[in-house]
């Protein structure tokens, strides 16, 4: 099926590893021009630079300026028909909620959700004078699942998967399509890394990393983590000009990981 997307230019946060890299590499693959945001550029996302297709630009999207800036330097280079919003991160929360800091709490709403409200603010008018476009945002089964181990994480993607349905009522006029994704855990560093979740549950006694991961991915029905080139194809799909009547809808990708409606 060819996707419609060959020509078109898109910006993806948080590009430089996991789920972002992915998506880059993924619209790349079907002939879009990418221009990847992240704070630093990596081996993977510097050969995907020097093969063709995609522009870095070096941004903290935590800040209150990045995200304008990231955006004023795709503009630079013409419209912009797709937003990929995907920075974020999630710390284990291990001295419990009242343990989590102020301080906490905001870095957590800085990158998890007002990194994306930023940004497509910056965006819309873009996306605009494009004719229309499409936003995809990666949330998470946190939005709807709440877990005291990541509370501040649960509480930002819930706040951000609600924006993006009220967004969606908005800018539809516009030829505008917002859509959310919400992914169980998947093979990325945010989880398996060193410093990711598994590890620093880990550190804390709840046995070795590949226990905890193997126990996370036991209560998928399928047994096992999402793979971020999934998460990557469903992006492809909401972002093509094929399902443009798909608008305001959060899609769960977590092998029958929340099993209620």
């Amino acid at each position: 099926m060819d996707l419609q997307l060959t020509g078109r230019s898109a910006v993806v946060t948080g590009a430089s590893k996991g789920i972002g890299l992915a998506v880059t590499r993924a619209l790349v693959d079907e002939g879009a021009h990418v221009v990847a945001g992240a704070r630093t550029l990596s081996r993977e996302l510097d050969a995907l630079v020097h093969a063709g297709g995609v522009d870095f630009f070096a941004v903290d999207l935590s800040t209150p300026d990045g995200p304008a800036a990231l955006i004023e330097h795709a503009r630079a280079s013409g419209d912009i028909d797709v937003l990929v919003n995907n920075v974020g991160a999630v710390a284990p929360r291990l001295d419990g909620i009242l343990g989590v800091t102020d301080a906490e709490w905001q870095s957590s709403l800085d990158l998890t959700l007002l990194a994306a409200v930023r940004t497509i603010r910056a965006a819309v008018p873009a996306l605009e004078q494009a004719g229309g476009g499409s936003i995809v945002t990666i949330s998470s089964v946190n939005a709807v699942l709440p877990d005291p181990l990541v509370v501040d994480y649960s509480a930002a993607k819930a706040a951000l998967t609600n924006y993006c349905k009220s967004l969606s009522k908005v800018v539809g006029a516009s030829g505008i399509r917002v859509n959310t994704i919400s992914p169980g855990p998947v093979e990325t560093a945010l989880w398996l890394g060193e410093h990711g979740v598994a590890q620093t549950v880990s550190g804390a006694g709840g046995g070795t990393p590949a226990q905890i991961a193997a126990a996370a991915a036991a209560q998928a029905v399928t047994g096992r983590f999402t793979r971020p080139e999934e998460v990557a194809d469903l992006v492809l799909v909401l972002s093509s000009g094929r399902f443009a009547n798909i608008t305001g809808a959060d899609f769960r990708i977590d092998g029958g990981l929340i099993q209620t409606l």
